[in-house]
């Protein structure tokens, strides 16, 4: 368990460039508990100096792709994402627009992945941008490859969002290394 962590944690932080300085505390972990062939725990970083922290863990709450995926004005889903986790693509403008787009919707919080699907262990740093604005949201960084299996998962299924658990305290689960993605080492 711990040896594997710490492995893990040098894996993850050994190779990744700018993340280097990312602690594993620093993580924050999801589990999808539906559509069941991604029933696995993510992991993402919280964004570095804007948003909110989770206050509450939600044992059940949906995630919702957000429509258009950039999140970047007006949303067709927006009703969908009320009170909800909204799943946006990086892209088009600022991570912080788009946090402000999902709480301006009533989102709980933002999940927003790399628009590189290839990205399977690539952690950005999601800073504050220049318009000195705020979000008091939560938002995460997700890997473009596990957005992209969650958003692919969906559509195969035509389920218009997953339903996960966050935040996955994962030192209490000693299964945590079978439960992440099968595509997490390739």
């Amino acid at each position: 368990g711990a040896a594997m962590l710490g492995w893990l944690w040098l894996w993850l932080c050994g190779c990744c460039g700018p993340a280097r300085g990312l602690r594993i505390h620093e993580y924050l972990y999801f589990q999808v508990l539906s559509p069941g062939d991604i029933r696995y725990i993510f992991t993402a970083t919280p964004a570095k100096d804007f948003g909110g922290v989770f206050n509450t863990r939600y044992d059940q709450i949906h995630l919702v792709p957000a429509d258009p995926p950039e999140a970047c004005g007006e949303l067709n889903n927006g009703v969908f994402i009320q009170d909800q986790i909204a799943l946006v693509e990086r892209g088009g403008c600022s991570f912080l627009s788009k946090t402000r787009v999902i709480q301006e919707h009533g989102g709980r919080a933002v999940i927003i992945a790399d628009n590189a699907y290839d990205n399977d262990s690539f952690y950005i740093e999601m800073v504050q941008d220049s318009s000195r604005r705020t979000a008091d949201i939560p938002a995460l960084f997700l890997l473009g490859r596990d957005g992209y299996m969650i958003r692919r998962s969906l559509e195969q299924h035509g389920l218009p969002w997953a339903v996960i658990s966050i935040p996955v305290n994962v030192t209490s689960i000693p299964t945590y290394e079978m439960m992440q993605p099968p595509w997490t080492f390739w």
